[in-house]
């Protein structure tokens, strides 16, 4: 029988059919029967139609079933992977414009910080939900492959609460890998070009990495090209490239007060701690407008609105487009069809995995998720020990751990003042707000996306009166100190003319 895969939170059109083409390359992955599940029907019809129009066109014998309904999806799935965002792009602008109204500054607010942690409190609650579900539906086998945000909360919660074995995966470390790969071979070619005959061509798979740390926050403590290791001598190797320099300040700031270098991106990073953001006139000595990863205040909202824009005008005109080449297709190095491959076939893959720390990073909470290099066969998943970080970076890694975990149990709990705790002792919203700011704040979050938290129903109404009854607490009318104006479908197809 053929491998059944569900896929949770399939109307996103870029990555579904990135990952069906993933598992499409993979021979023995060919006749798969996917379960596109989504809560929006005309989303889901799209996604199905390209994906079945591939399919067809390079004669495989691949399904698709799309269906509004997650359990029909979950039935006897060998695999279920959750894309899902709850509340959508209309609770990730409150994640970000109330926040801003009393001065945080947000580039992504998927992760930690104020956006991150009142995101965990609508995705929380559903992974548990998705775990009852598969733990009912599914085969018995049946593994959670999770690429929903925020990752740590989101892992953390399925693993403490059902039985389902669940690993964490993100593209971050495999982002980094490909900056370093760069860097790396602009410094063996100093001097230089591609067109003399010394050059030497640095591929990805010729720079060995290990990552550790948490997600988004992890720490490259190998990196090794060529028998010589640049992990804790990175930095003039950004400080040698114009661009990388003037895009990834706040990474190599990172570098030199901490040794090594940190993912995520530029942007990413500079909310997870107190320094880079906390003053609005300096948030531009910390970022830049090249591209939203680098630091764009709401960077992530916009290209997420402009990306649901584009799909929702041009899908007519994809239909016209020919069908994917599967043959020899580029495979994408996200994590999941390798993983699947590796526990169908017994190959061995090697990748950087979100689990349960246990004993894996010493100097981290034992019951934390973290991110870590591991290898997959037919056997599952195996992850060395790493051991102790060094002490700088466990301090930074452990400030955002007692953050999700506090938020965690706030999301499964419905617990108002948790939650608040929570968000008061992260990094930057700590460094920004004082106290009755972020209670305001909380109160404020809570009333906008009441119709996303179900365990908070009972809470919602004191919160309102809250708000009516104390003074008003934020402080800022500014759109950001970064922004870009999100751009029409006209003003995008003018710039690809």
């Amino acid at each position: 029988m053929s491998v059944k895969i569900a896929m949770i939170g399939a109307g996103s059109i870029g990555f579904t059919r990135r990952l069906m083409q993933d598992f499409l390359c993979v021979p023995e992955l060919r006749d798969v029967e996917f379960r596109f599940q989504d809560i929006s029907e005309r989303n889901l019809d799209m996604v199905a139609c390209l994906c079945r129009r591939d399919i067809e066109a390079n004669g495989l014998a691949a399904r698709v079933r799309a269906t509004l309904d997650r359990e029909e999806a979950l039935r006897d799935a060998n695999f279920v992977i959750n894309t899902a965002r709850v509340g959508g792009l209309e609770a990730f602008k409150t994640d970000v414009e109330i926040p801003l109204r009393y001065g945080i500054d947000q580039c992504v607010g998927d992760t930690i910080c104020a956006g991150g942690l009142m995101y965990g409190q609508r995705t929380v609650p559903m992974v548990v939900e998705l775990c009852e579900q598969i733990e009912r539906y599914a085969h018995p086998d049946a593994m959670l492959l999770n690429y929903a945000n925020p990752m740590a909360m989101n892992t953390w919660a399925a693993l403490e609460e059902s039985n389902v074995p669940t690993v964490g995966l993100c593209h971050g470390v495999q982002g980094g890998h490909h900056l370093l790969t760069r860097l790396i071979q602009q410094h063996v070619n100093e001097g230089r070009d591609e067109e003399d005959p010394d050059f030497v061509s640095v591929q990805k798979d010729d720079v060995d990495i290990s990552a550790v740390g948490i997600n988004h926050q992890t720490w490259y403590m190998r990196v090794v090209h060529d028998g010589i290791e640049y992990a804790n001598r990175l930095l003039p190797l950004f400080e040698a490239n114009a661009e990388v320099s003037e895009n990834e300040k706040v990474r190599m700031d990172m570098i030199k007060r901490f040794g090594y270098f940190s993912t995520e991106s530029n942007g990413h990073l500079s909310e997870y701690v107190p320094w880079y953001r906390k003053r609005t006139d300096e948030i531009a000595e910390w970022t830049s407008l090249n591209r939203w990863i680098h630091g764009e205040t709401a960077g992530y909202l916009r290209v997420c609105t402009e990306n649901r824009n584009w799909f929702e005008t041009e899908f007519p005109r994809w239909l016209e487009e020919p069908p994917w080449q599967l043959e020899g297709a580029t495979r994408s190095d996200e994590h999941g069809s390798w993983i699947i491959e590796a526990l169908v076939t017994g190959r061995t893959y090697r990748g950087h995995f979100n689990v349960r720390n246990g004993h894996t990073i010493t100097n981290l909470p034992s019951d934390c998720i973290v991110e870590v290099p591991g290898y997959v066969d037919r056997n599952g998943m195996s992850i060395p020990q790493y051991g102790d970080l060094p002490a700088g970076c466990a301090a930074i890694l452990n400030n955002s751990v007692q953050v999700q975990r506090m938020a965690k149990n706030a999301a499964l709990m419905g617990d108002v003042e948790l939650l608040k705790q929570s968000v008061l002792l992260d990094p930057l919203v700590g460094a920004v707000c004082n106290p009755p700011e972020v209670w305001h704040m909380v109160d404020a979050m809570l009333v906008a996306q009441a119709e996303w938290l179900p365990q908070y129903a009972n809470a919602i109404p004191s919160a309102k009166q809250r708000l009516a009854k104390e003074p008003d607490r934020t402080r800022s009318t500014s759109n950001g100190a970064l922004r870009l104006q999100t751009r029409s479908v006209d003003a995008m197809r003018a710039a690809q003319a």
